[in-house]
């Protein structure tokens, strides 16, 4: 049975976190950048057209700029948070293994029954 509010297509096998690190790696993290790139030519190109010309230029494209370097951080951050997710996928298998594996240690003490 599934807590409430949770989801049931949350990737919890092996197998499911290691194919979600893996679509995250390989497509998520370079799509994410190439979009990001992408805005980064086309934007710079409408900044330099709106850019100052002999000593004028027009309002926008300050403030296109700095909606740029606004944009520019969150790209950076969803890379960032994409890459830690990554890990945590990879990681969460060896950690849950290794617990499970301490506290049936913890739990399994010898037994008095053990020597019959």
């Amino acid at each position: 049975m599934r807590p409430a509010g949770g989801r049931k297509d949350i990737a919890s096998s092996p197998a499911e976190k290691k194919a979600a690190a893996k679509a995250i790696e390989e497509h998520i993290e370079p799509d994410t950048h190439k979009a990001g790139r992408w805005a980064d030519d086309d934007t710079a190109d409408v900044v330099k057209a709106f850019g100052p010309k002999d000593g004028d230029g027009w309002l926008t494209a300050g403030a296109l700029k700095s909606a740029h370097e606004t944009w520019s951080d969150q790209v950076k951050n969803l890379l960032d948070r994409l890459g830690a997710d990554k890990s945590a996928l990879r990681s969460a298998n060896t950690v849950l293994q290794n617990t499970d594996l301490a506290v049936g240690a913890g739990v399994r003490q010898a037994s008095s029954l053990d020597r019959y």
